[in-house]
């Protein structure tokens, strides 16, 4: 199978546990972002930053991971290539 083609159906078979599980952690830190009373500056922060961080993550995870997947097994399989044959007349 072409590794574009693997790259897809893997990505395609993947997408949908990988958005529960981070949506599942993004929106466990809400209570964090949300925060009111005492220490609530520290927890603001650290939920904003969890938060803004899982969601880039996963989106860029989604999206660069089949990428790279591809890039590097094209770079592998030129490496791997062995040299044209010489024709000798």
């Amino acid at each position: 199978m072409p590794p574009r083609e693997a790259a897809e159906e893997a990505a395609h078979l993947r997408f949908r546990p990988i958005l529960m599980t981070a949506f599942s952690f993004i929106l466990g830190v809400v209570p964090l972002v949300i925060a009111s009373g005492a220490g609530a500056a520290s927890r603001h922060s650290l939920g904003t930053s969890v938060f803004g961080g899982m969601l880039v993550a996963t989106i860029l995870g989604c999206y660069v991971t089949p990428s790279l997947y591809v890039i590097f097994r094209k770079l592998s399989r030129e490496k791997q290539a062995p040299p044209p044959e010489e024709q000798t007349q």
